[in-house]
């Protein structure tokens, strides 16, 4: 059982691989020299992952399943940021997460964060079924 109000936090300092840049994949891609969003909302899962650990079986792992964030500040390289993942209550299987991000200028991300309990072997082996399918 997972306490209301259950908090963790994850930090990072702004390197070279956390950056927009990084999504560059042909010419005329333009991405900035700024923190990504995805790098932003990845910190963000950690701190929630964190802060569900309690809740979590032998054999299971938090995965995400629903994001909904704004990132409304950038932040360059070599600064430090902060993500907070605070437990708000259930939705169902669905464990719901208030998560935020700052650096030393303030807030830089705020929103909603869901995630689920799953047993680690049964989703890597559903996985590779699904994409073997496939193709």
């Amino acid at each position: 059982m997972l306490a209301a109000g259950s908090f963790a936090v994850a930090s990072l300092t702004v390197a070279g691989s956390d950056l927009a840049t990084t999504l560059n994949q042909n010419a005329g891609d333009d991405f900035p020299a700024v923190l990504a969003t995805a790098r932003m909302i990845g910190l963000m899962e950690l701190a929630a992952s964190r802060a569900m650990r309690p809740a979590l079986a032998e054999g299971e792992v938090s995965v995400g399943v629903h994001v909904e964030v704004s990132h409304g500040a950038a932040t360059p390289i070599g600064a430090d940021v902060t993500a907070e993942a605070r437990f708000v209550g259930r939705e169902g299987k669905l464990y719901v997460f208030e998560v935020s991000a700052r650096d030393a200028g303030g807030e830089i991300g705020r929103g909603l964060h869901k995630r689920t309990a799953v047993v680690a072997t049964r989703l890597v082996q559903g996985a590779v079924r699904r994409c073997e399918a496939a193709g």
